[in-house]
């Protein structure tokens, strides 16, 4: 494989390329803001990722609208199931896709696998394994979640009508 030297001038489409996977990665540091804040326990911060008109869709825990409301329900869910602690539960997400759909819209694909912390050794740690599908969108500048629908594959299955869609969708 011949690998060009570092001194060579970058083709149009490297750049654009280049430029792309810049766009990439600035998104998919909010996503791993996103569970860096949740397990910390930072509720406000967390808020401020999503966009003022951001929908969340996550099954048994509601649909919700806008980020006052995103932000008053993650301070509920993590004072109930997380008991306040921060980090009592790890939001691993894994196998980010991103699609830039736009120069200022992106779609994106991420896998959950959710583990308590506080589990004694010989019990289950893993609680949640499911499917993140969002929606991404620059708003000043910087990139925030317009739409993140969470889809429960285990221990229950709780997953809305689309979920089996091709992804990307076209």
């Amino acid at each position: 494989m011949y690998v060009r030297a570092m001194t060579d001038a970058l083709t149009s489409d490297e750049i654009a390329r280049l430029r792309r996977l810049l766009v990439e990665d600035d998104i998919r540091k909010v996503k791993l803001l996103y569970s860096q804040l949740m397990d910390a326990g930072r509720i406000d911060e967390l808020a401020e990722i999503f966009t003022e008109d951001a929908v969340c869709v996550f099954g048994k825990f509601g649909e919700w609208h806008g980020r006052d409301e995103i932000r008053t329900n993650f301070a509920k869910v993590d004072a109930e199931h997380h008991d306040g602690i921060p980090f009592y539960a790890l939001h691993a997400t894994t196998d980010h896709w991103v699609e830039v759909t736009g120069p200022d819209s992106a779609i994106g694909r991420s896998y959950l696998i959710d583990i308590v912390t506080e589990t004694p050794t010989d019990g289950e740690p893993i609680v949640v394994v499911g499917v993140y599908d969002e929606t991404y969108r620059k708003v000043d500048g910087n990139w925030q979640i317009a739409r993140c629908v969470l889809q429960f594959l285990w221990p229950t299955t709780d997953v809305t009508p689309d979920f089996h869609a091709p992804f990307p969708q076209s």
